[in-house]
């Protein structure tokens, strides 16, 4: 797997928590992933729903998606388009929901720290980031950066297109 980015959402601040990546209030609604993609980030960024497009990669800080274990959380962000989250660090129930709905994260302490302290030349230069899952590598400005890749039954997942689609695959094998 490998994505480069279009463009980037630097969030820096540490603790982003589910209540601001798909806000409360819309939770206990029946949406789908395509309507719940409409409230994505919105007590954080309103622009972001505005402007995010299919490819986008967010850099985040320390403890993203911190808080509850709503699967709209990661849902919200991957339906609105977004192809890979960089963070120093995740809420570990973030990281799972996202192995089981194949929204691929990348745990880049340096990376991330190197992507916010330069934010601004990032930015203004429209600079992309190229992530290789395969090789766990992540490109950026000429540097470049590890990272400990996925086990093999994670990888087998993301290629599934998620933990449900991977479980009809094995069940429909075991006949």
């Amino acid at each position: 797997m490998r994505f480069t980015s279009k463009k980037l959402w630097i969030f820096s601040e540490d603790d982003i928590n589910t209540d601001v990546i798909f806000p409360g209030r819309y939770t206990y609604e029946p949406l789908t992933p395509e309507e719940m993609a409409q409230y994505a980030m919105e007590d954080y960024d309103p622009e972001f729903v505005k402007t995010v497009e299919n490819g986008d990669i967010i850099i985040a800080g320390n403890n993203f998606g911190a808080g509850s274990s709503r699967e709209q959380a990661v849902s919200c962000l991957q339906a609105s388009g977004i192809s890979c989250i960089i963070a120093k660090s995740f809420a570990r129930i973030y990281f799972r929901n996202a192995i089981n709905q194949a929204l691929p994260l990348v745990i880049s302490p340096e990376c991330s720290e190197f992507v916010i302290n330069n934010k601004d030349k990032l930015l203004s230069e429209m600079q992309k980031i190229d992530v290789d899952f395969d090789n766990g590598i992540i490109k950026v400005m000429e540097k470049t950066f590890s990272f400990p890749k996925l086990d093999d039954q994670a990888l087998q997942i993301f290629k599934a297109g998620g933990l449900v689609e991977y479980t009809k695959t094995r069940l429909k094998n075991r006949k």
